[in-house]
């Protein structure tokens, strides 16, 4: 039987654990390559040998997606495996055109290939797209269950951004762990709410070597939380599956891959933000849930807003930074930021595109929808770099940072600033507890 040779096109996260799953010890397939999107400074590496496994003893080298149709040819390639997430179906299929353009079959994992079995109960938290409001969820979630007395290890959807053998299995329980692992802002946003809440959480490459960490961690794991990146599914069989909605984006649940396969798999579905959303917005998601998962739990819920500083916006000339990947492959035009900024009486969002420089003006071009927002990017240190000095050149009067993080404690800002903190709170019923006290009790027989 001829070797399929194979190209996975991915984006540092689900790419490498579709390949962990179904491909590394799979002899009838040789993965000859990776390209990589989304992401900055993630192509010219190589997933190393000491994670790919017998079959690959050199590794496997990453290029750039816009390389694709040459490696097909270059590597005669007979079929090339679409493994990121958060994107619509038009830019799914059009890839899929240059990929059988260029001779190759065009192809998608289900979770039947790439679900991990785990020895304690799993509860996902997914979303539609990227921004609905994941982390406040999963972190309303911990609370919950601590209060039923149970210990929770959260594993959070992957960002291996660096030294890939290294981040192999990362464990964070401290905010030191942060910097002992080196992380980007991007995963200081996801990681950090959780440790300074004094819980542990995992991240990392290769999840079935995670999951086995997590459920034999120090700490005590009762129920692994498995927090969903982008709008992806989960790596773990699931026993409760929520998936998060946003009526500011009605009708992207049912237009981004994979996000309508999070909706229609979901147990329960959380419509976020109905308190800064519009009616029609809400019912179209509403529509759409019953349309295609009719037996879904339905659960309205606000995204509550609180700045530590009032006194920095009301009157004020505000700079808004936001949770970069909301904004860029997100789509998001309005965040918690302006939200505050609004609804704490500033005078004026000003505009950061005149000021921005290096890595983030690149980013405006990319993304020109992104608008007077300013997405928090940190990929790298050369993007954190540009992304104070563009803070530090703006002309405002204060800044209202919306990231999950204390950016101050990242870089240093010449100007006062105020944090915005949300929270998720679910309104009428059923809500989160109820939903979780059956599943408790269901899980403890």
């Amino acid at each position: 039987m001829k070797q399929k040779k194979v190209i996975i096109i991915g984006a540092a996260g689900r790419d490498f654990h579709n390949f962990n799953t179904f491909y590394r010890d799979n002899e009838a397939c040789n993965v000859v390559a990776f390209t990589a999107a989304q992401i900055p400074d993630i192509a010219g590496r190589k997933y190393p040998a000491s994670l790919a496994g017998k079959l690959y003893p050199d590794g496997i080298p990453i290029f750039h997606q816009d390389e694709l149709e040459s490696l097909i040819k270059r590597f005669d390639a007979d079929e090339c495996v679409f493994s990121y997430s958060d994107v619509s179906y038009p830019y799914v299929m059009g890839i899929s055109a240059q990929v059988n353009a260029a001779g190759a079959d065009f192809s998608l994992l289900g979770h039947k290939n790439t679900m991990i079995k785990s020895t304690k109960p799993v509860i996902s938290v997914c979303a539609t797209r990227t921004g609905c409001g994941k982390s406040q969820t999963s972190r309303r979630i911990i609370e919950v269950l601590m209060a039923h007395g149970l210990k929770v290890i959260a594993i959070r959807h992957p960002m291996p951004y660096g030294d890939l053998e290294a981040q192999k299995v990362q464990r964070f329980a401290t905010i030191d762990d942060l910097a002992k692992h080196k992380c980007t802002i991007e995963e200081m946003e996801e990681y950090e709410p959780h440790v300074a809440r004094g819980n542990v959480i995992y991240a990392g490459v290769d999840y079935e070597a995670i999951l086995r960490a997590a459920e034999n961690d120090p700490a005590g794991c009762d129920i692994i939380l498995w927090d969903g990146g982008n709008n992806d599914f989960p790596f773990y069989h699931t026993d409760l599956m929520i998936t998060v909605a946003d009526p500011h984006r009605p009708g992207h649940e049912l237009a981004y891959y994979p996000g309508e396969v999070t909706l229609r798999i979901a147990d329960v579905v959380v419509i976020n933000k109905i308190d800064s959303a519009d009616f029609a917005g809400i019912q179209a998601v509403r529509k759409n849930i019953a349309a295609v998962n009719p037996e879904a739990v339905v659960i309205d819920a606000a995204s509550t807003i609180s700045i530590t500083k009032p006194e920095l916006v009301k009157g004020k000339r505000v700079l808004v930074v936001e949770d970069g990947p909301t904004l860029t492959h997100g789509d998001m035009k309005l965040g918690a930021g302006i939200v505050a900024a609004h609804r704490f009486g500033a005078a004026e969002t000003v505009d950061p595109r005149p000021y921005a420089v290096g890595k983030l003006a690149e980013t405006y071009s990319q993304y020109p929808g992104i608008g007077t927002l300013l997405p928090a990017m940190g990929y790298g240190d050369q993007q954190i770099k540009d992304l104070s000095e563009t803070i530090n050149r703006a002309d405002c009067d204060s800044v209202i940072i919306a990231t999950p993080i204390d950016l101050e404690r990242v870089i240093k800002i010449n100007k006062p600033s105020t944090r915005v903190e949300y929270t998720l709170q679910e309104i009428g019923k059923p809500d989160l507890e109820d939903i979780l006290a059956k599943f408790v009790k269901k899980t403890k027989k």
